[in-house]
């Protein structure tokens, strides 16, 4: 694990990118396995190599907000906003969880729809609501394993858990 290691802390950006890019769109092929009942590849070369791109651009925001969401919980604590709680502690790691899923997730969740709306020229909205929810039911309590780990290990597990999200989301739109 020590190349892992060293990729993520020298090329911080890239492995981001490279993981949600791999790992994301993975999520999205299993999902539509799951609804389709079928191994058939469910994408074209072009819009699997979309949906690709869409996931790295998503994965630098993602990146950029896990960095970010340490020293903003850390001020709320600084400036008794929150309660008082140890970084590297469960408490520090639900915190996180919740400020970034509440504030950035929901971001997240439009501009990725908007993303996969602009390929397929196609303005959907449908089932927003239902990703929306997902912060909640899934993300909140998956982000505080994510952010109960070492830093370097973080971003790696967040785009593993859009594989499970994918599966988890396939299940419950199975035909």
């Amino acid at each position: 694990m020590n190349w892992y290691i060293e990729l993520v802390t020298s090329r911080p950006i890239l492995s981001a990118m490279v993981q949600f890019a791999i790992l994301g769109t993975l999520g999205e092929i299993v999902s539509k396995w799951m609804v389709q009942k079928s191994f058939k590849y469910p994408f074209s070369l072009g819009l699997t190599l979309w949906k690709m791109v869409v996931w790295a651009i998503l994965a630098v925001g993602i990146k950029y907000a896990f960095v970010g969401i340490n020293g903003f919980v850390q001020d709320l604590i600084d400036h008794n906003m929150l309660p008082y709680m140890e970084q590297g502690t469960v408490g520090f790691a639900f915190a996180k969880s919740v400020l970034i899923n509440l504030q950035f997730g929901l971001f997240l969740v439009i501009f990725h729809r908007v993303l996969d709306n602009l390929v397929v020229k196609v303005k959907n909205w449908k089932n927003l609501d239902k990703g929306m929810l997902s912060l909640l039911w899934f993300w909140i309590p998956a982000h505080t394993i994510t952010f109960s780990l070492p830093k370097d290990y973080q971003i790696g597990l967040a785009a593993l858990w859009s594989i499970a999200l994918g599966f988890i989301l396939g299940m419950f739109n199975r035909k």
